[in-house]
């Protein structure tokens, strides 16, 4: 069975940090994109980052740039993503996610469309 789970949630305060892990089991995506969404109550599941299968290569949404870096350990099947500055608005659920499939060097998936496995999520709430 292919689970992602999430783990590093939890309640911060405005300007702190927090760094989220996503253990991949029942198959390697060592070669494959991750990417992390999240999802604030009442609105659409939005991107955050996505990473290239080696870890060369990254892309963030422009309301993370300069505050989140996504980064991956293939020997150990986990995707990271460390979060600093945080803001009142940054509070949602965060999911990791894995395209198992059909895609190509080069390209940074950022639709939540393009990925098929996902993790339960993990709460991150961000005081004021």
């Amino acid at each position: 069975q292919v689970q992602l789970v999430e783990s590093g949630g939890g309640l911060v305060q405005a300007g702190g940090s927090l760094r989220l892990s996503c253990v991949a089991s029942g198959r390697t995506f060592s070669s494959n994109p991750m990417g992390w969404f999240r999802q604030a109550p009442g609105k659409e599941r939005e991107f955050v980052a996505t990473i290239s299968g080696s870890g060369g290569s990254s892309y963030s949404a422009d309301s993370v740039k300069g505050r989140f870096t996504i980064s991956r350990n293939n020997a150990e099947n986990t995707v990271f993503l460390q979060m600093n500055s945080l803001k009142p608005e940054d509070t949602a659920v965060y999911y990791c996610a894995a395209k198992s499939a059909y895609y190509r060097v080069g390209v940074h998936y950022t639709a939540k469309d393009a990925y098929d496995v996902w993790g339960q999520g993990t709460q991150v709430t961000v005081s004021s």
